[in-house]
């Protein structure tokens, strides 16, 4: 019993440490910056200014199918996978397309111009510039799956029409935390007003 309890308090110290640890390093993430227009109850208006992304487009569709192979080429490339062996900072969030064949983003900082960026080893990943654009949020906790990103799609969707606020077909996730973080997750999906 002694070596049970024994165990189960170095998993549990374990699990502290990295969620501690996650805890800190996001207070340190650059993030994608916007400025709030108007608040409503279930959602908010925002504006971006234009932005640098590197991208990688798959085939896939879908959140389950996609997240994984994009997010494993893209964080290849901004740690090392390209030809100065370069490292980039990570940011947040890590931005997908809702469409037939998802992008996935991850903002590049922004000290960094697309000349100083080292090319990729990958030939999928890419360097997209995002225009300025003002977008329509809403948010959720906990982990992102197919069957919540369409739920918020939907409730967004039906949001934006009660308050009669046109709006294009670009919509897109963000995720805001790590796999590994279990605490003060944030996940959003918003879409480009007309």
């Amino acid at each position: 019993m002694k070596i049970l309890i024994f165990i189960f308090g170095i998993i549990l110290i374990g699990f502290i440490v990295v969620q501690l640890f996650a805890l800190n390093s996001q207070r340190n993430i650059e993030t994608y910056e916007y400025v709030v227009n108007k608040k409503y109850d279930t959602f908010e208006l925002r504006s971006y200014e234009a932005t640098l992304f590197t991208s990688v487009k798959l085939s896939t569709k879908g959140y389950n199918n996609s997240s994984s192979r994009g997010f494993s080429i893209l964080a290849d490339y901004i740690f090392g996978g390209n030809e100065k062996n370069q490292k980039i900072s990570m940011t947040s969030p890590v931005t997908m397309s809702l469409e037939d064949s998802m992008t996935m983003m991850f903002m590049v900082p922004k000290k960094l111009k697309k000349e100083m960026l080292p090319k990729p080893n990958q030939s999928l990943v890419e360097f997209i510039e995002e225009p300025a654009k003002t977008v329509a949020a809403i948010t959720f906790t906990g982990w992102a799956n197919d069957k919540k990103i369409e739920k918020f799609k939907q409730e967004l969707k039906s949001a934006l029409n009660s308050e009669g606020i046109p709006y294009s077909d670009r919509f897109y996730f963000l995720g805001y935390n790590a796999p590994y973080e279990f605490f003060n997750r944030k996940n959003e999906v918003i879409v480009e007003l007309q």
